[in-house]
């Protein structure tokens, strides 16, 4: 059974960066789109950014020029860097391997 595990979550200060990481077990990982989406209270789930296999990358408007994504295929890891938080980034992240979603790890920007 597929297993998604998203780690490197925290809490930061405004105009802080954080590096988030998602490791897929037992997955073709290379075959698939990888995806952040995160969730805050009260709010939909959005899409953050994704990745292809090829390495195409899409961002949501809220974070383009402040976000990275990126995978490693030799590590079945999909990273999203993430630079110049601000408090409304708050959200727990989630990362979505085909149908699969992981736990989600909480980012908090605040000071």
């Amino acid at each position: 059974q597929v297993q998604v595990v998203e780690s490197g979550g925290g809490l930061v200060q405004p105009g802080g960066s954080l590096r988030l990481s998602c490791v897929v077990f037992r997955g073709i990982f290379s075959a698939y789109t990888m995806a952040w989406y995160r969730q805050a209270p009260g709010k939909q789930r959005e899409l953050v950014a994704s990745i292809s296999p090829g390495g195409n990358t899409n961002y949501g408007d809220s974070v383009k020029g402040r976000f990275t994504i990126s995978r490693d295929n030799a590590k079945n890891t999909v990273y999203l860097q993430m630079s110049s938080l601000k408090i409304e980034d708050t959200a727990v992240y989630y990362c979505k391997y085909a149908a699969a979603w992981g736990q989600g790890t909480q980012v908090t920007v605040s000071s």
